[in-house]
């Protein structure tokens, strides 16, 4: 079984969910720490050319907190966030068929942090047409006091995974011969390029996958997610 493990991330750009579709099993953090420069609960899209930053108001909070025991702030006005979007991309060929999908995200009325973006990645893949089975960290019966490559060695064998693969970015991170004394094999997905028309001006790339679905028809989404990448 191929297993996956990221940190859940708000409206994310298109190589997440190429991630989550190579594996049988997608874990989600939510006991692991919010860092405040860091992509949780922020993201870019594209507003008059150029790329502008859209994020989630959180309540405050110390910055010991895990993702899980983070709030959404009270004030969070969720129709200021939709206008955003509406005029970013509301004359984007596909906004008709993504706009509803996007309303439903942004009007969940969860103000748990974890759950509010964990809903969004359920139905981002049910949209996409993605079929893996999304787990969550601290639901798993392992030692959640270890950390980095053990603690994900530890999620890999708890969920019988015998492949484990992570994004590019975890080259450095993560040694194969330590997983591979585990029995399990490590891959990293790398994104091929993936351009396309945005309103005639050149291209932004690594956008949230809001944009992706704004200017491109579902089946080019979908096979993009499904086929545009390589494992090494």
């Amino acid at each position: 079984m191929k297993g996956a493990i990221m940190q859940p991330y708000f409206l994310p750009y298109i190589g997440y969910f190429q991630l989550i579709a190579s594996v049988d099993q997608f874990i989600v953090y939510d006991n692991i720490k919010y860092t405040k420069k860091g992509w949780i609960n922020r993201n870019r899209m594209l507003l008059n050319g150029i790329d502008a930053m859209f994020s989630l108001p959180l309540k405050k909070g110390s910055d010991s907190l895990d993702v899980v025991e983070r709030e959404l702030a009270t004030d969070f006005d969720r129709a200021k966030l939709l206008n955003q979007f509406k005029g970013a991309y509301g004359r984007a060929p596909q906004f008709e068929l993504t706009y509803p999908v996007l309303e439903r995200i942004v009007c969940h009325e969860d103000a748990n942090l974890f759950r509010y973006i964990h809903h969004s990645i359920v139905r981002l893949c049910e949209h996409l047409g993605t079929k893996t089975e999304i787990k969550i960290s601290s639901e798993i019966a392992i030692d959640h006091g270890l950390k980095g490559q053990d603690k994900v060695l530890a999620l890999c064998k708890a969920a019988g995974a015998d492949t484990y693969i992570n994004t590019i970015g975890g080259v450095e991170l993560y040694v194969k011969d330590d997983f591979r004394i585990q029995g399990i094999d490590l891959q990293f997905i790398k994104a091929r390029p993936f351009e396309y028309a945005q309103f005639g001006a050149p291209f932004v790339p690594w956008l949230s996958i809001v944009d992706v679905l704004m200017f491109n028809p579902l089946n080019t989404v979908r096979a993009c997610i499904n086929e545009n990448y390589d494992l090494v």
